[in-house]
């Protein structure tokens, strides 16, 4: 099989406000037509009673024109709520690259989102140095803001692990 990456879902509460918020804080970029479907089509596909789903596609910011897209839904009727956790099973996060992590967070807050967790800066050897935060958007789900510096790279000795205290670390430049 051969596959390319299209698109990543994110299920809304209101999806003119977030999409609005991708937009604004990272430059995503409307893909039209905007979406409004329902049917028995869509019924089949979800298994959902009555469904109507309403949305935009976002182009991702410094992926080009046939880059993939971010997704963003509403659903009526909605689903469950679920507790925001950075380790429940599903959805993580999404993660953009960005020249100043403490700047991005700051735009980030400053247009609705939430702070997460702290900023942190981690050496991983043969790689580089990753400083990264965990925010969220107005909704709460969780984005990742990183950049990285490379370092000299070392040879990797001992065991593989995934601590990155540990000098042996073969952690990939993908946090």
């Amino acid at each position: 099989m051969q596959a390319k990456f299209v698109h990543t879902n994110l299920i809304a509460r209101d999806w003119r406000t977030l999409a609005a918020f991708y937009q604004r804080v990272f430059g995503c970029i409307p893909v039209l037509p905007e979406r409004d479907l329902s049917g028995p089509w869509l019924e089949a596909a979800t298994r959902i009673p009555s469904v109507r789903i309403r949305g935009v596609h976002l182009r991702l910011p410094g992926c080009g024109d046939s880059g993939p897209t971010l997704e963003i839904f509403q659903y009526s009727p909605t689903g469950p709520e679920s507790e925001v956790a950075i380790h429940r099973p599903g959805f993580g996060h999404v993660a953009f690259q960005v020249e100043d992590v403490a700047a991005a967070r700051q735009e980030v807050l400053a247009a609705g989102g939430k702070d997460f967790g702290q900023l942190v800066s981690v050496p991983l050897p043969g790689v580089g140095t990753v400083t990264f935060v965990y925010v969220t958007d107005p909704e709460g789900n969780v984005i990742e803001l990183q950049s990285w510096s490379v370092t000299a790279a070392k040879p990797l000795q001992g065991p593989a692990t995934a601590n990155p205290a540990d000098s042996t670390s073969p952690i990939q430049k993908n946090v």
